[in-house]
């Protein structure tokens, strides 16, 4: 919204001392947030000019320029008249006109300096309303009135250059401040001073003379107002101010009927819109939309109505689209002389909706949206019958049509101290009453003391004692309201989860990854990125309502699109590797069926909660994380080492040895993963989740260098078997034992499987077992393997024997026999 300064001092009794800038800075505090203030791009000398003599003179190009001389008065320091070169025709000797002498600058950053062009010496410029940033007309000179001032004399005043306009960024909910009128009452109470309401005016007597209208459906118009002039002349202009204070408020310009209804609309926040009377056929209806009708609209646009739109209309059909543009076969034109002025209350989520559903917006229709006073109609259609008479030379035709009445408000209790008690200011109840009172509020007490308030027509967004309590610690200031640091509560810290979760973060952070958070919406094009057959589960996915794309309108199964599109995102830009990971939910169907719908008017009772539950889809928390590039970076040092299968395997068993999990690991064949090189994680023989290799075609479809690798894990079952406490290690004093086995199994058998036979084997005595060494060759045959492992062996209390570790690498050698069919080498 855009006000300028000189219109809002026009209806509030500003103090002089009261700059632009604190002016803002008080509507700011009130809730009227400042986007920016705008003032003329214009410096240095622009003064009135007289034409004295303008001679003609046709250019070799076909262009003919006007030589000038004009009078600007003691404005140039000689008092000579002043040589301009002009090439716009409108203008002639004896008229007043405006100058830019040289050393003035135009917006834009346009320097006027005294120049040779056309073979003069040009000083200076005579302008029109364009190059002073004053409209959109630029094939014409202003020419002033013969009253407008004496040559030399400065115009900025004169056409309000000097008044700053400022603009604010208006909340959906404060629809009343996109007028004048609420800019200049938030004004008024800012500072304490009278306001003069441009509304307060006495209307004529409804007697339902002016034009017939039938209503419908008053649910969606509860108030419509409509007024006759007759006599108006199209062809007069647009009185100055007038002009000059719409398109100041960013709207332009038209013709004087089209010009007036935006004014008072602009002055007052009611939409008007006015038809051409001679055009409209019988009494005005408005109803809904029947099935199948169309309307062209004002930008000549053939719009398909819908049952839900509310629409004006006479005996020929639909003539308007209610509150949000007027049709094209009644617009006022240069040929209109009578004038249907229409002014209205419209249901806001009516509007909404139909603009909405038409992608149509405009300044009527963000008002009408957003909620307007709903005794302004028989108001603002008056105020365009006065303008009309006043400026157009309109006759007022007898009668005045007012079809419903203003829907009340309903009344509001609120303790006079709850105020003081939300805000902790010190608000007496005097205070309190006093800035409802302000606000427009009917303030009264009850037997109780309690106040019974009624809040003003033009506030539709205060419905309840919390809003009230807004009001009144608003005007009282935000600043008032004292820092206070909240208690802590007793006995109360992270939950558990909470706890888990923060440790497996710093976990992943120690292992050098970095968290990242993505879009959780997949599209069947996301699935076949990642290779998954058609029967795959994760393809089974849970719709969104609205989604932000129609390419992704499912809620995701997998954590990893988000992440390899991130991944791939900085190999791209340069990055030598990454290693990034991310926790969030995922969501599967449920099988219980849609939610069920119930009322808002109570509380859902318990089984009706656990109903609504039921329906919930499955939303288990997972970890991904992508490991791609270089894991460790190449320098002086020697070739950087890239991320691959094994470096994914050790994030899981770091985050596992982190939480206390034993957890399993087998192979296993699952896209996106690369067959072969892929381990499922199991807990207690439970599948959490996958790691490994990328399959080489996920890796391109992704933008990802070979042998990428990727983890993905169902987070709650992990963190289910996590300890609260991972019991520190034992040390001993004792010297360590070592011995070392080379065994040679199947190739299909996995190392873990052999590592976990040792350690059962092994007992007590054993403290670790690393794998040092695969080799497969002719020496242990085809589809074999020898595995060598270190087996470190000490005991807590004394040195052990060379029979004890003999007799311990023995028994863990046996026991690998025994269940995986390993042969010592």
């Amino acid at each position: 919204m855009k006000a300028p300064v000189s219109w809002i001092r026009e209806l509030v009794d500003l103090p002089a001392d009261v700059t632009t800038e604190v002016l803002t800075d008080r509507l700011t505090a009130l809730g009227l947030k400042l986007e920016a203030i705008e003032a003329a791009d214009i410096t240095g000398p622009l003064v009135i000019g007289r034409v004295l003599t303008q001679d003609k003179e046709p250019q070799k190009n076909g262009k003919v320029i006007n030589w000038c001389t004009v009078d600007v008065g003691d404005a140039n320091g000689t008092g000579e008249p002043q040589g301009i070169v002009c090439g716009a025709h409108n203008f002639g000797p004896g008229d007043l006109v405006v100058v830019v002498l040289p050393g003035g600058v135009l917006p834009g950053g346009f320097a006027i300096s005294e120049r040779k062009t056309y073979g003069h010496l040009s000083a200076g410029m005579i302008c029109s309303a364009r190059e002073l940033g004053l409209g959109d007309d630029h094939d014409g000179i202003i020419v002033l009135p013969p009253d407008a001032g004496q040559p030399g004399d400065d115009v900025f005043a004169l056409l309000g250059l000097d008044d700053e306009v400022i603009e604010f960024e208006i909340n959906p909910d404060r629809a009343y401040a996109l007028s004048l009128r609420g800019v200049a009452r938030e004004a008024a109470l800012g500072f304490d001073v009278p306001f003069a309401d441009p509304a307060d005016r006495p209307v004529p007597e409804v007697d339902g003379k002016a034009w017939q209208v039938d209503v419908e459906d008053p649910a969606g118009c509860p108030v419509f107002a409509a007024r006759l002039v007759s006599g108006f002349d199209p062809s007069r202009p647009t009185p100055e101010f007038m002009k000059r204070r719409v398109e100041q408020a960013g709207m332009r310009s038209i013709s004087l009927a089209v010009d007036i209804t935006n004014y008072v609309m602009l002055e007052l926040g009611q939409p008007i819109h006015g038809y051409d009377a001679d055009k409209v056929s019988g009494a005005l209806g408005v109803r809904r939309a029947r099935e199948g009708e169309k309307l062209t609209t004002l930008d000549d646009v053939v719009r398909e109505l819908s049952p839900e739109d509310i629409v004006i209309t006479d005996d020929s059909g639909p003539i308007g689209l209610a509150g949000v543009m007027g049709g094209a076969t009644t617009e006022m034109s240069e040929t209109t002389t009578r004038v249907l002025v229409e002014a209205a209350h419209w249901d806001a989520v009516s509007m909404f909706r139909t603009g909405k559903r038409h992608k149509l917006t405009s300044e009527a229709g963000k008002r009408n949206e957003r909620g307007v006073d709903p005794l302004l109609p028989g108001v603002a259609a008056d105020r365009v019958v006065e303008l009309m008479v006043e400026h157009g030379g309109a006759t007022a035709e007898p009668g005045f049509t007012l079809v419903g009445t203003a829907p009340g408000r309903p009344t509001i209790t609120i303790e006079p101290d709850l105020p003081a008690r939300l805000s902790g200011i010190d608000i007496s109840a005097m205070t309190t009453v006093e800035n409802l009172r302000a606000i427009g509020a009917a303030v009264a007490e009850d037997e109780s003391g309690a106040l019974e308030v009624v809040p003003p027509t033009w506030r539709p967004d205060v419905n309840d004692p919390y809003d009230l309590v807004e009001e009144v610690v608003r005007i009282v200031g935000y600043d008032q309201v004292p820092s206070v640091l909240p208690r802590r509560a007793t006995g109360r810290g992270l939950t558990r989860p909470q706890r888990l979760r923060r440790r497996i973060g710093r976990t992943l952070a120690g292992a050098g990854c970095v968290e990242v958070v993505s879009f959780p919406f997949v599209g069947p094009a996301t699935f076949d990125r990642l290779g998954l057959p058609a029967d795959d589960p994760l393809r089974t996915t849970v719709g969104v309502a609205n989604p932000l794309s129609s390419e992704e309108p499912s809620y995701t199964t997998t954590l990893l699109p988000g992440l390899l599109e991130a991944a791939g995102r900085n190999i791209s830009r340069g990055a030598p590797g990454v290693a990034l990971f991310e926790t969030g939910t995922v969501a599967f169907p449920s099988d219980n069926g849609p939610a069920p719908i119930y009322g808002v008017h109570t509380r859902p009772s318990e089984a009706e909660l656990g109903k609504l539950l039921e329906a919930l889809p499955v939303q288990p928390l997972h970890l991904a994380v992508v490991l791609a590039g270089e894991r460790l970076r190449s320098g002086w040092w020697g070739a950087g080492v890239e991320a691959g299968w094994s470096d994914a395997l050790a994030v899981v068993r770091r985050l596992a040895d982190e939480l206390g999990v034993a957890i399993e690991v087998s192979s296993a064949a699952r896209m996106p993963w690369h067959p072969g090189r892929c381990a499922v994680i199991s807990v207690d023989e439970v599948v959490i989740g996958h790691a490994g290799e990328l399959h080489p075609s996920v890796c391109k479809a992704f933008g990802l260098p070979a042998r990428s690798a990727a983890v993905e894990v169902d987070l709650d079952a992990l963190m289910a078997a996590a300890v609260d406490v991972v019991p520190g290690p034992v040390f001993s004093t004792m010297p360590l034992a070592k011995e070392d086995v080379a065994l040679v199994v199947d190739d299909a058998v996995t190392v873990a499987a052999v590592e976990a036979a040792l350690r059962e084997g092994a007992g007590e005595l054993l403290e670790s077992v690393r794998l040092f060494d695969v080799y497969r060759g002719e020496q242990v045959g085809e589809g074999r393997k020898s595995l060598a492992f270190a087996l470190r062996f000490r005991a807590p209390d004394r040195t052990l024997t060379e029979a004890e570790t003999g007799a311990a690498r023995d028994a863990a050698v046996a026991a690998a026999a025994e269940r995986v069919g390993a042969v010592q080498r």
